[in-house]
C-alpha cells in the first residue's frame, strides 16, 4: 500500500508539473505572440485608408510583414521573431504606421496654406501649463525654421490643428494602449490634422519622463503631411529615444522631406537687410567665415546661414545654421571634419562642439584650450583637416598649429607664423585653400607650392 501510495502521489507530481508547463505555454503565448501580432497589423497594414489604419487579423504573423518591419529598423532580415526584432518591437512609439527612408502619406497630402493656426484643447496634470505652452511652440519652431510655414496660436475659435491629451478609447477608434507603447499619434493634413498624446505616458519638460517636446515635434511632422522615416537618426524615425534637448535640430532626412512638400522658405526669411549684400550668390565680395566637408558634401559659413555644395551637382543650397545647429545659430568661426571618425568640429569664440551630422555628442562644447592652444588664443580664425596624415591646422591671427588627431595633442615645434591672417581654411583632394577676404590661395598640400588665387565663390561656378 505505501509502494502504491508513494507511486500514485509521484504520477500526481508529474500531472502538476504537465499543467503548470501548459498553462506557461498558454500564458507565454497569449503575453507575446497576440501583442506582436497586434503590433504588425497596426503599424505595416496592407493598406493605409487612414493614418493610423488596421488591417484584417490573421492566426499568424505574416512573414513578408515581418521582413518588412525588420528592414525598416535596419535588422537582419530573417522574417522569424528573433531577440532583436522582439526588442525593437517593445520600444515605445508612435502610433502611425511605417514606412521607408523620409516619406510623405500617401498622395503627398498637405496644408494648402502657409500661415496655420492650432489649438490647444487641454492639458497633462504631469506638468505645468506654461512647460506644455513652451515644449509646443519649440516643436513648432523646429518645422517654421526650415519651412516658409507659420504656426500661430489661437483661442476659443476654429484652428486648423487640434491638440489634446487622452487616454484609452478617445473617440477616434484609435485607442491608446496605456503606459508604453504608443505614446501619440497624429493625422496627416487629408484627414483634419488633429494630435492625441496618450495621458497615461509620464509627460515631462526634461528627459526624466516621457520628453514632451521631442514626441509632440515628431507628431507634428505628421500633421504637416511626413510619414516614418527608416533612418534612425531622424526625427521621423518611428521609435522615441532620448535626445540632445539643448543642441536639438533636425536630421538632413526630416528637412529633406518637408522640403519636399513645403519649400525652404528662403524667399522669405533666411535674409535679413543687413546680410543682404554679403550673402548672395556670385558676390565678388562674398567672404566666408568657414569651410568644411560633411559626408561627401562642401559647407561655406557665412553670418548665420551656410551654403551646400552636393558632389557632382552645379547647384548649392542655401539654409540657416540654426536648422542644423540651434546652438550655433548666430555663425561660426571655423570647422573642419575627420572623415575616419564622421565627425565635425565647429569652433566659436573659445568653445568648440563635436557633432555627427546635426546631432551634438554628449561633453560638448568644451574650450579650446583643451586642445593643447596656449591661453593666449582666445578664437580660432580657420582649421583644416588632412586626412591622409591625420593632423588638423589651426588658424588664429598670424600663427598656426598642427594638431595630431592620433595622439590627441600639439606637434612640437608650434606655432608658426604665417604671412597674413586667413577667414577659413580647407583641404580638397589634395590641395589646401586658405581664405582671406574674398579671395582664395591654392597650394599642393605635399609640396606646398603655389597653385592660384581664384574668387572665393568660384565654388559656386561664378566668373
Amino acid at each position: 500500500k505505501e509502494t502504491m501510495k508513494s507511486f500514485l502521489l509521484t504520477i500526481i507530481k508529474i500531472l502538476q508539473c504537465e499543467i503548470l508547463y501548459v498553462k506557461i505555454i498558454l500564458q507565454h503565448s497569449n503575453a507575446s505572440v497576440l501583442p506582436l501580432q497586434t503590433y504588425i497589423e497596426n503599424y505595416y497594414p496592407d493598406s493605409t485608408s487612414t493614418p493610423v489604419a488596421r488591417s484584417k487579423r490573421s492566426d499568424e504573423i505574416p512573414v513578408d510583414k515581418l521582413q518588412q518591419m525588420q528592414k525598416h529598423f535596419g535588422l537582419r532580415v530573417t522574417g522569424r521573431l528573433d531577440s532583436h526584432t522582439l526588442a525593437a518591437m517593445k520600444n515605445p512609439r508612435c502610433g502611425v504606421p511605417d514606412v521607408a527612408e523620409y516619406s510623405t502619406f500617401p498622395e503627398s497630402p498637405k496644408w494648402g496654406r502657409k500661415n496655420l493656426t492650432y489649438s490647444v484643447l487641454n492639458y497633462t496634470p504631469d506638468m505645468d501649463r506654461t512647460d506644455v505652452d513652451v515644449a509646443i511652440e519649440r516643436a513648432w519652431k523646429v518645422w517654421s525654421d526650415v519651412t516658409p510655414l507659420t504656426f500661430t496660436r489661437v483661442y476659443g475659435k476654429p484652428a486648423d490643428i487640434k491638440i489634446s491629451f487622452a487616454a484609452r478609447s478617445h473617440g477616434d477608434n484609435i485607442p491608446f494602449d496605456g503606459p508604453g507603447g504608443q505614446l501619440a499619434h497624429a493625422f496627416s493634413p487629408a484627414f483634419g490634422g488633429s494630435v492625441h498624446f496618450d495621458e497615461n505616458e509620464p509627460w515631462a519638460r526634461d528627459l526624466k519622463g516621457t520628453n514632451l517636446f521631442l514626441v509632440a515635434a515628431h507628431e507634428f511632422g505628421h500633421v504637416l503631411g511626413l510619414g516614418h522615416s527608416s533612418n534612425p537618426e531622424a526625427l521621423m524615425f518611428p521609435t522615441y529615444r532620448n535626445r540632445d534637448l539643448k543642441n536639438f535640430g533636425l536630421h538632413m532626412d526630416d528637412i529633406e522631406g518637408i522640403q519636399q512638400l513645403y519649400g525652404d522658405g528662403s524667399s522669405i526669411n533666411l535674409t535679413s537687410t543687413a546680410e543682404a549684400p554679403s550673402t548672395k550668390w556670385c558676390d565678388p565680395h562674398l567672404a566666408f567665415d568657414a569651410v568644411t566637408s560633411l559626408r561627401g558634401e562642401i559647407l561655406f559659413f557665412k553670418d548665420s546661414f551656410f551654403w551646400r555644395k552636393y558632389p557632382q551637382r552645379r547647384d548649392v543650397e542655401k539654409f540657416p545654421i540654426s536648422a542644423f545647429w540651434p546652438a550655433l545659430s548666430k555663425g561660426i568661426d571655423a570647422a573642419y571634419e575627420v572623415k575616419a571618425d564622421d565627425t565635425v568640429f565647429l569652433f566659436k569664440g573659445s568653445k568648440y562642439w563635436a557633432t555627427k551630422g546635426n546631432t551634438i555628442q554628449i561633453g560638448f562644447p568644451k574650450n579650446i584650450h583643451s586642445l593643447g592652444l596656449p591661453k593666449s588664443v582666445k578664437s580660432i580664425d580657420a582649421a583644416a583637416h588632412d586626412s591622409s596624415s591625420k593632423k588638423t591646422y589651426f588658424f588664429s591671427g598670424n600663427s598656426y598649429w598642427k594638431y595630431d588627431e592620433a595622439k590627441k595633442s600639439m606637434e612640437k615645434g608650434y606655432p608658426r607664423k604665417i604671412a597674413v591672417k586667413v577667414n577659413a581654411a580647407f583641404l580638397h583632394h589634395g590641395h589646401f585653400y586658405l581664405f582671406r577676404g574674398s579671395n582664395q590661395y591654392e597650394f599642393d598640400s605635399k609640396t606646398k607650392k603655389f597653385l592660384s588665387i581664384k574668387k572665393s565663390d568660384s565654388w559656386f561656378g561664378c566668373q
